[in-house]
């Protein structure tokens, strides 16, 4: 996950001042892991650090803070019968009032802070942080959040697998209501035009309404994943051609085994190597599930979620 500024703008914009909560370590088991946050103001919430009354109680808690106006707090919770829960651990909460004027200094790819900053200066981060820090960024990679000597290090939330979803229809609604809350999918949802879409996206989601849908996959980063699934079968197989000219991690189209059977000889038509049409996935989705646009969006977000598993995978590999 990740500490993520953007949704923390847009409810700081939305309701004031806000706390946010989050795991900063965890003994033994928990619902969630360390770095899973949640964003509390007087009348709401969003986010989750496992749900039940760990959750309940934590963000009372927070809503007793936004009174008391104390910056920073850390607490400790035991995780057992007296909460209703059999995990058997115990979490580090770590509680943070954020207003706007605070969102000045939240800069950088890590946020680290001390807790004691409100008690006069916090001195330095302790010296394991400090290596573990420059270690993961000569390496490439974001630190993991973790707690050490009152100092919490959280890197900023990224989302780093670009998603394009061609097509605003019943399914492609039924995508983005899916896949718009996983925190790692960076959204462009594209269609004709604007009338095409919803009145309600979600913030995260980036709307490209576009007479000639074809002509921006150009602009699509050639690891992108894509999902074609427009009202027309000329334009999805506009987008097959152009993608197999640009190139792209996965694309998905939607549709039947006579639908592929044609594409396949008109792509072929248009000069697209065998191998090359074969690197198009086309049904999406698990057929098993039917063909209810919620079943289809469900089967494609396993897909997507096991294709981020493996690449994730390999990368620990390769480290």
């Amino acid at each position: 996950m990740g500490f993520d500024l953007q949704d923390l703008r847009r409810r700081i914009g939305a309701h004031g001042t806000v706390v946010r909560v989050v795991i900063a370590a965890i003994r033994g088991s928990s619902p969630r892991e360390v770095g899973a946050a949640m964003l509390v103001w007087d009348d709401g919430q969003s986010g989750t650090i496992g749900g039940g009354a760990l959750e309940h109680e934590a963000a009372e808690a927070a809503r007793r803070q936004l009174q008391d106006g104390k910056t920073r707090l850390q607490s400790i919770r035991a995780l057992g019968p007296d909460l209703g829960q059999c995990c058997g651990g115990s979490v580090t909460l770590w509680s943070e009032i954020y207003r706007a004027a605070d969102l000045d200094r939240l800069d950088g790819d890590v946020i680290l802070r001390a807790l004691s900053t409100e008690l006069g200066e916090p001195g330095e981060p302790p010296l394991g942080l400090r290596r573990k820090l420059a270690l993961a960024r000569s390496q490439g990679q974001r630190p993991d959040a973790q707690l050490a000597d009152g100092w919490l290090l959280e890197p900023v939330h990224r989302a780093e697998t670009p998603l394009w979803i061609w097509g605003a229809g019943h399914v492609g609604r039924a995508l983005v209501d899916v896949l718009a809350p996983l925190p790692d999918l960076d959204i462009t949802w594209v269609d004709t035009g604007p009338d095409r879409f919803p009145a309600r996206i979600p913030p995260s989601v980036t709307m490209v309404p576009a007479a000639e849908p074809a002509a921006l996959v150009p602009h699509a980063p050639e690891n992108a994943r894509h999902l074609v699934l427009t009202y027309s079968h000329a334009l999805d197989l506009a987008l097959c051609h152009a993608l197999l000219l640009r190139g792209f991690a996965f694309a998905g189209v939607i549709g039947s085994a006579t639908k592929w059977a044609r594409f396949r000889s008109r792509l072929a038509d248009l000069g697209h190597r065998p191998e090359q049409i074969a690197r198009l996935t086309c049904p999406i989705g698990d057929p098993g599930l039917g063909k209810h646009p919620q079943m289809i969006a469900v089967g494609v977000a396993a897909e997507l979620l096991r294709m981020g598993a493996t690449d994730e995978l390999k990368k620990d590999r390769r480290a």
